[in-house]
């Protein structure tokens, strides 16, 4: 069976030196660079520890880092607005 990019689901994050992971609601993990969310980048492991998974897993939110990320555009490989390559 194939999920679209619209009802993939995030069920949990994880973070490494320079990427983060995502794991779907379905299995899959994808990796991403930190410096595509610069505010990630700066934030301390506590901080990036402290997201909420919103609109049941859509949406990846920190309130303290007021970052939200959505896991559709992670799969169609969008950066944040602030990266700048």
């Amino acid at each position: 069976m194939s999920i679209s990019a619209n009802e993939a689901r995030a069920t949990k994050v994880e973070f490494g030196a320079d990427s983060f992971s995502v794991t779907l609601l379905d299995g899959r993990i994808l990796s991403v660079p930190k410096a595509w969310f610069p505010a990630l980048c700066d934030a301390s492991a506590a901080q990036l520890d402290n997201y909420v998974l919103s609109g049941g897993g859509i949406g990846i939110h920190w309130d303290e880092l007021d970052e939200d990320i959505l896991v559709p555009g992670l799969l169609l490989g969008t950066p944040s607005a602030k990266f700048t390559a």
